[in-house]
């Protein structure tokens, strides 16, 4: 019994795994266990009237997977595509969308020790999207709650557009 509690006990202490991707300078963070998959970034099938954060749909083994640029979604300025370029492929609740990054760079796992509350300033991402800032050495990431983001109430847009 004692040993069943050790093992709850040292899974609580290893944390949650996150994959940083990068947005311009800054170091991002989101839930590994949302992942799909990674990819190169191809053209898509731009769709009329959507907000410019929604690059468009691609078609994914059959499925059409909207496409949102978080660089312009974050005002990130001058937005180019390079060879680093890559969309983080999500498996959301009941949807399936895109994001596309500037680069991945690794899989880092946190412990509840590393992850501090988000402060409250005004950013371009508003912090209820976030779910704290993570910490290694000198590293610092900016941890999002994509589930959220993805769901709030602008971003419902990605729905209608899923379903043009």
């Amino acid at each position: 019994m004692s040993n069943a509690c050790e093992n709850t006990m040292s899974v609580e202490n290893q944390g949650k795994e996150f994959l940083v991707f990068a947005l311009g300078d800054e170091e991002y963070g989101i839930d590994i266990l949302k992942v799909q998959e990674i990819r190169s970034y191809d053209n898509v099938t731009r769709i009329a009237n959507a907000p410019d954060f929604i690059k468009g749909v691609t078609n994914l083994r059959g499925v059409i997977v909207p496409i949102v640029d978080l660089r312009i979604k974050f005002d990130q300025g001058d937005v180019s595509y390079t060879g680093n370029t890559v969309v983080v492929v999500l498996n959301l609740q009941e949807r399936v969308v895109g994001i596309v990054v500037d680069g991945v760079s690794d899989v880092l796992s946190l412990t509840t020790d590393q992850i501090r509350p988000a402060p409250e300033f005004s950013v371009s991402l508003s912090t209820e999207f976030l779910t704290g800032l993570g910490t290694l050495n000198d590293r610092m990431l900016i941890l999002v709650d994509i589930e959220k983001l993805l769901n709030s109430r602008e971003m419902a847009l990605v729905d209608q557009v899923a379903s043009a």
